[in-house]
């Protein structure tokens, strides 16, 4: 329950069904307040100097914003709801002071669990920490009923506000849902065609940490018009300074759909560039941890990224919602059998990422085996006990045929071999128990038996043999591999030694396979993975073992695959990573990139992607796009510089994008002129806006304004053209507000034509 009274009725024009802003890859920090009444023109133009940014869209209607200058004096449902976030905020700062004052002294049996007890409640006060400048609510539900009641008739309806967190005052009683809760759900989800028992949702804008503007929509009211909100369209311009932000505030039906989806299937997320798909996926861990917290805390989540940068850059949007325990890796890191020091070339690391290796590391990890041919005689005491070849040969045929792991198995036959003895023993008279049978399971000629059948297998000396001798690598890939492929994979000189081998990426790869086929990988409960349309079926498989038994949710977009290996479909990658039955959605409402731009940047499509249908913008931003060409070459260095200095003229972040060659001197170009520049992944600020971002790490980026250098020089510092052209899509998509391109090359054919 709220605790204030309720608002008047509105007399104010209806205020619709938000458009979506802010719900792409950016955080949602647009907020919803009390009810209201004034002139539309003047909250309009009061609510654009409290939340600037967002252009009118030809076409569309905007939603009445209320603020201080609409509505006016006395009964201010403005007051109201500042009142009620400021009793939020001491419900909140009650709720963490009751954790601290805490006294464990006598409710721990041990220390070990006094460590764990006081390690909770030390995560407790962090989750409970109220941050200034993020609103505690965004929304508001007036529902028509209580919930709960069935709709009974004469049943009252209740007012809920809608944060990122839980809190409730000293009685227990609610004064903010978390986002998450089923009775949240509708402000997601509910329109005027459905609105599920809510009369009025209201939208909260704020300023900083001040609560400064709100609409309303009247969901149940004919009389209202469909129109666009201004405070999510205000929120997608919002300038970029720091990481990733969240979107709670701004989710859109279609994603809340995917956010909520079962924890027991997986899901597939097709997203073009600026549609949300990584804040999608943050925000299903954050829900799902929220659902399942006791099943996902004991088998735990994961988080995987493209590199770093990006992990950087996404790193603050769960800890946000409150979630502090969600582990980030890359997927070198979840493969860090060894150090990754050397680089394959790309038709090498085509053949070592394709699903075939599989195989061909089934049969290296078996080929040492082999079928007894000498009994084994266990001499104990003054008796001897013999197992014959022809027994020993059957335990062995049977462990092979069993679909164990090699380890499992190599564990399992000196048991079995003691347990024939123990069945001999028996025969003669004896009594044994299971310490004897233990005891003959270690005995010499056991463990001399076990080694001549089933040998032990280390998974670094097995690839590096596999990719050193050509005679073990070509008895292993026979009728998988063809020669030219098998020489693909061999060192051209190979090391003295697996210590000293420069193994490269695709090599561990294939020696966390190898481990696996020795003894089973982990699994843990969820698993996100980012940027998914890079990964070589190989890499796929490393993944998927980490979820045998979890479920997951996978984000790409098939037109940013930018690997010579990068997968063709969906259902291809999923059958790879072992989840065929994933559920694949699409998300085609670009709500980062100005339409202009990405009308532009779909021209390469039907080279790229030709199955793909080009992604809808909801914002028209005229003059968005520059395209500059430079007479002489000579000229780009001093035009890039002078781009980014008009770019550095509006506010937000802004990103350098250039071929990885060009880098360095750029870099040197931006320290003589004066000009500081970051690199990807360290936060901005607003003393430090401009980043200068290598080509091949600008996915999964964003920059309010984007001076693009060379296109042609991106496409050729790829190794095909395809995939060069897809890193220019990639680099095209990243602007939220401005695009300039500077070219003295030919652009690419596709961006040539009008």
């Amino acid at each position: 329950m709220s605790g204030l009274p309720p608002s008047p009725p509105h007399s104010a024009p209806a205020h619709p069904h938000a458009r979506p802003a802010g719900a792409g890859e950016c955080a949602a920090r647009s907020e919803p307040v009390g009810s209201p009444t004034p002139s539309t023109k003047n909250s309009w133009t009061a609510a654009r100097r409290a939340h600037p940014g967002p252009r009118s869209r030809e076409g569309s209607s905007l939603s009445p914003t209320h603020t201080d200058a609409s509505t006016g004096t006395g009964h201010n449902p403005l007051d109201r709801e500042r009142a009620h976030l400021a009793s939020s905020r001491a419900a909140l700062r009650a709720m963490r002071a009751d954790v601290e004052s805490l006294d464990l002294s006598d409710v721990t049996g041990n220390w070990v669990n006094a460590a764990i007890l006081q390690r909770e409640i030390a995560d407790r006060i962090k989750a409970l920490a109220d941050f200034a400048h993020t609103p505690l609510f965004f929304g508001r539900l007036d529902y028509l009923h209580a919930p709960g009641t069935d709709l009974a008739e004469g049943a009252g309806g209740e007012q809920f506000y809608i944060g990122r967190r839980h809190v409730h005052d000293a009685d227990g009683d609610p004064m903010v849902i978390d986002w998450r809760a089923p009775v949240s759900q509708p402000f997601y989800r509910a329109s005027r065609k459905d609105p599920l028992d809510v009369a009025l949702r209201r939208r909260f804008g704020y300023t900083g940490g001040d609560l400064t503007a709100y609409e309303d929509e009247h969901l149940t009211d004919p009389a209202e018009a469909e129109t666009t909100s201004a405070l999510l369209a205000a929120e997608i311009e919002r300038p970029r300074v720091g990481p990733m932000r969240d979107i709670v505030a701004t989710i859109q039906p279609e994603q809340d759909e995917i956010v909520r989806a079962d924890i027991h299937g997986s899901v597939c997320v097709q997203g073009a560039p600026g549609t949300g798909k990584t804040a999608v996926g943050l925000h299903r861990v954050a829900y799902l941890l929220y659902a399942h917290r006791e099943r996902l805390a004991r088998t735990g989540t994961l988080v995987i990224g493209p590199n770093r940068s990006f992990l950087h850059y996404i790193e603050q949007v769960l800890p946000a919602l409150g979630e502090l325990d969600v582990a980030q890796a890359t997927v070198e890191e979840l493969v860090a059998h060894v150090g990754v020091t050397g680089a394959d070339p790309a038709a090498t690391a085509v053949v070592k990422g394709d699903a075939r290796m599989a195989a061909v590391l089934q049969r290296a990890v078996r080929s040492g085996i082999r079928l007894p041919t000498e009994p084994c005689v266990v001499v104990r005491g003054s008796r001897r006990w013999r197992v014959p070849a022809y027994e020993l040969e059957e335990i062995v045929r049977e462990l092979m045929d069993r679909d164990i792991r090699y380890g499992a198995a190599l564990a399992a036959l000196p048991q079995r071999i003691a347990h024939a003895v123990l069945v001999k023993m028996e025969n003669g008279g004896e009594a044994p128990d299971d310490r004897v049978q233990d005891s003959v399971a270690r005995n010499p000629a056991v463990k001399a038996a076990v080694k001549a059948s089933w040998p032990a297998v280390d998974p670094v000396k097995l690839v590096f043999r596999l990719l050193s001798d050509a005679e073990f690598l070509a008895g292993c890939a026979e009728g998988l591999l063809t020669p030219e492929e098998q020489q693909a994979v061999l060192w051209p000189k190979a090391p003295r030694s697996a210590k000293s081998a420069s193994w490269s990426l695709a090599d561990a790869v294939l020696i966390d396979e190898a481990r696996d086929l020795v003894m089973r990988t982990h699994s843990l409960g969820h698993v996100v993975l980012d940027e998914a349309q890079d990964l070589s079926p190989m890499q796929y498989r490393a993944v998927g073992r980490r979820c045998t038994t979890g479920s997951t949710t996978v984000l790409g977009d098939i037109a940013q695959g930018t690997t010579p290996w990068a997968t063709a479909t969906w259902a291809e990658a999923l059958r790879h990573l072992g989840k065929p039955e994933s559920r694949i959605e699409a998300l085609t409402k670009t709500f980062r990139v100005p339409s202009e731009v990405i009308r532009y940047a779909s021209r390469l499509l039907p080279g790229i992607a030709p199955d793909l249908a080009p992604a809808e913008s909801v914002r028209e931003s005229h003059g968005a796009l520059r395209i500059r060409r430079l007479p002489e070459p000579e000229g780009t260095i001093a035009a890039v510089l002078a781009a980014c200095r008009e770019s550095l003229a509006n506010e937000g972040s802004i990103g350098l994008i250039a071929a990885d060659a060009r880098v360095p001197e750029l870099a040197a170009a931006l320290d003589a002129a004066g000009l500081p520049y970051l690199d990807p992944g360290t936060e901005t600020s607003a003393e430090s806006r401009l980043t200068l971002v290598p080509a091949s790490l600008a996915k999964g980026l964003e920059y309010d304004y984007v001076v693009l250098d060379e296109p042609a020089a991106i496409v050729d510092g790829e190794p095909d053209p395809r995939t060069g052209l897809r890193r220019l899509y990639v680099c095209l998509t990243r602007p939220v507000s401005g695009l300039t391109v500077l070219h003295s090359r030919p652009l690419p054919r596709a961006l040539t034509v009008d």
